[in-house]
């Protein structure tokens, strides 16, 4: 491991360093934080620099400075959606010393009197709120990073739209500062106006009738706006099942229609990315909607088709094909494009693209099943079976 050039040091609110974070600015020959870190510094002999505009630049600056010895100031723990963590992938291990400080979580787990580890800790700081929807349920405990001083408000507003207006929001200003205060009330009745520093306590409680959306896939039909062409509740628990998401894992879903699969992959585990293929404009329209109201805006959706659209893609750790199967060489180049352990599911259900199914079976191997499904509905006064169209299903994990 090389010698470690540049220090992460974690600062409390009223300016406190990391254990070992004065010794480092000591022995730094140039700083970069905030304003309100920097002026915590006071006379040290390194040069001070805030950060650029925009942020990012700041990792090109810093590969310029090595080997000076370089102190980076951040709130509490970096590596907690913290600066550490988009530093890390750009410095190697050993070129990096990471002295962390009590995370804005932690104190606010703390002040709330909530185990930490019974808490879902999430970061809206420059992301959307909506990240939220898919995180509300019966009993939550949701510790959330902010961007200003009207989160609070918005999200509360989020939280009764969606049927939790008696949750309880908690603001907590300036945490672990001579100016902390803590804000509470109601989502319903939320009327505060809070410090632009803060980070925001739920305890998520539905209203009467309230129904919540679990995680598990199999959302049903009419959670999703759609023109009728989808892959159904059913077949689409199926299909999750097969492809088996599983945290920090890409889907590329081809054909994605109204976005049903990439959304329940991404609400299925944390840190996933799905990649969705449609061309018809009207479909990316109402996936997107979709995305937003289900909690999942960051689900990335192209205007394309395969086998073309797939260049330049990051690399997938599963694919579904749920449309263009037919197309000549798809699903021929999906599986070549798949790493060893990769998944790859196709659904059918047309004969053309049944047969297409049979040879991929024939000549990859993987499991094919056809699915089945009939509901309950109304004959006369009497009740019947209605069958669903059935659908071929081929998955493979590649060796």
């Amino acid at each position: 491991m090389s010698t470690p050039w540049l220090t992460l040091i974690g600062m409390t609110e009223d300016g406190i360093l990391a254990s070992g974070g004065k010794e480092a600015l000591e022995r730094a020959d140039i700083v970069y934080g905030g304003t309100r870190h920097l002026a915590h510094t006071g006379d040290v002999s390194a040069e001070k620099r805030g950060w650029p505009r925009p942020f990012t630049d700041v990792f090109e600056e810093l590969k310029t400075l090595k080997p000076r010895q370089v102190a980076i100031l951040a709130t509490g723990d970096p590596m907690w959606f913290g600066v550490g963590a988009s530093l890390t992938g750009q410095f190697a291990r050993g070129e990096m010393r990471i002295l962390p400080s009590p995370s804005a979580f932690q104190l606010a787990a703390a002040k709330m009197g909530w185990p930490l580890q019974d808490c879902d800790c999430v970061s809206v700081h420059g992301r959307p709120i909506g990240l939220l929807r898919s995180m509300l349920y019966p009993g939550a405990k949701i510790l959330a990073l902010t961007s200003n001083g009207g989160a609070p408000r918005d999200i509360a507003t989020l939280l009764a739209s969606e049927g939790f207006g008696r949750s309880q929001v908690t603001a907590l200003e300036h945490l672990g500062g001579p100016e902390e205060r803590l804000i509470q009330s109601s989502a319903t009745d939320w009327c505060d106006t809070t410090a632009d520093l803060n980070t925001v306590a739920l305890d998520v409680i539905p209203d009467t009738g309230t129904r919540f959306r679990s995680r598990c896939p199999g959302l049903p039909d009419d959670a999703f706006h759609h023109d009728g062409k989808m892959t159904k509740q059913d077949i689409r628990a199926v299909t999750l099942a097969e492809l088996k998401p599983y945290p920090g894992a890409v889907l590329w879903d081809i054909g994605a229609g109204c976005g049903s699969v990439a959304i329940e992959w991404l609400r299925a585990a944390d840190r996933t990315s799905a990649i969705g293929l449609e061309p018809h404009p009207d479909r990316r329209a109402m996936a997107a909607e979709n995305a937003q109201a289900l909690g999942v805006p960051h689900l990335v959706l192209n205007d394309g088709t395969a086998p073309e659209g797939l260049q330049g893609l990051p690399q997938p750790d599963a694919i579904f094909i749920g449309g263009g199967l037919t197309t000549p060489g798809v699903l021929e180049k999906c599986h070549e494009i798949l790493q060893p352990g990769g998944r790859l599911v196709a659904n059918a259900v047309t004969l053309e693209s049944e047969a297409i199914l049979l040879q991929a079976f024939q000549e990859f191997g993987g499991g094919l099943k056809k699915i089945s499904v009939h509901r309950a509905r109304a004959v006369g006064n009497l009740t019947g079976w209605q069958p669903l169209m059935p659908v071929t299903q081929w998955s493979l994990t590649k060796s």
